[in-house]
């Protein structure tokens, strides 16, 4: 798939490789893919419920908000990540992949369903404070911002790390 060299090269110290950012990605997809398709399955189908359109909640929209990035594709605030969803650099970094990919293809058929029912009407427990309890829709939102941003983080940690791997070749070429 990916060379494994560059999926686990962290571009500065402390910062997350590609590799940890699909994990950390993973870690989310574990606990909210689960829990939107349990939803999904309890919810009734009551056509007189559906809505042509969505109203986000005001947590909802705030914890979206606060995932985007701008439009450089760079945070606007840097967030520490909570405790258990921080992913070691260690490991296969294909199986990673894969699991990411094969979550993205589950979110993807998780949003089909869910044009059949009231997104409104669906709560769902977060993940870091299960006594909160988002509208389905608002989940949806978050998790999408969720996942741009570190696709977008991953996608610079590749790139940085193909930088540094030429680098290091120009300089044993030369030496």
């Amino acid at each position: 798939m990916m060379n494994p060299v560059i999926m686990k090269q962290q571009p500065a110290p402390g910062a997350w490789s590609g590799m940890q950012c699909l994990g950390h990605l993973n870690a989310y997809g574990n606990y909210y893919l689960p829990a939107i398709a349990k939803a999904i399955d309890r919810a009734r189908l009551n056509r007189e419920s559906l809505s042509p359109t969505f109203t986000p909640g005001w947590l909802g929209n705030y914890f979206t908000r606060l995932m985007m990035p701008g439009e450089n594709g760079i945070p606007l605030k840097k967030l520490k990540a909570p405790k258990g969803y921080t992913i070691s650099n260690e490991g296969d970094s294909d199986a990673v992949i894969a699991t990411f990919l094969e979550q993205q293809e589950k979110l993807l058929l998780l949003l089909h369903q869910a044009r059949r029912i009231n997104l409104a009407e669906i709560r769902i427990p977060i993940s870091i404070a299960t006594y909160i309890r988002l509208k389905l829709g608002d989940v949806f939102m978050f998790l999408i911002a969720h996942n741009i941003r570190h696709i977008k983080q991953a996608e610079r940690a590749i790139a940085a790390a193909k930088v540094l791997l030429q680098n290091e070749e120009t300089l044993q070429s030369v030496a």
